[in-house]
């Protein structure tokens, strides 16, 4: 038997596995972008709780530029945030001068605060 055949009707070559002819199939190159935190928790997340969604992306070659996008959105967001609930309660630079202490536990409240509206919202939200 052939180690490999190729299938004119459809266009696709096979290799042997065993008894069997499997298809050669590669994935459609993607272009490799950087995946942040946020990215690479919503990627955990849809692995474990969205394999379908996790696979359709992943075969379809939009994988990357998803989590990329999923990443830049949540990055943004967390800025805005940050600074719209500094701004709320009164943390300001001449807080961080006069009570380093304080503004540095007001800022990890913050921060907190804002990780929690950005998982809630974008990282484990249902899509």
């Amino acid at each position: 038997m052939d180690k490999y055949i190729y299938d004119e009707s459809n266009g696709l070559w096979y290799e042997l596995q065993g008894e069997y002819y499997l298809p050669c199939l590669t994935l459609p190159p993607e272009e490799e972008m950087i995946i942040g935190i946020w990215g690479q928790r919503h990627l955990r997340y849809l692995k474990e709780y969205h394999r379908i969604t996790y696979t359709n992306l992943l075969t379809s070659g939009r994988l990357n530029a998803y989590l990329a996008e999923v990443d830049e959105q949540a990055k943004d967001m967390f800025l805005r945030l940050a600074k719209e609930y500094a701004d709320r309660q009164g943390v300001t630079e001449q807080l961080k001068v006069d009570k380093p202490l304080e503004w540095v536990q007001k800022m990890n409240n913050i921060r907190n605060a804002v990780e929690e509206v950005i998982n809630e919202e974008l990282v484990y939200a249902s899509g």
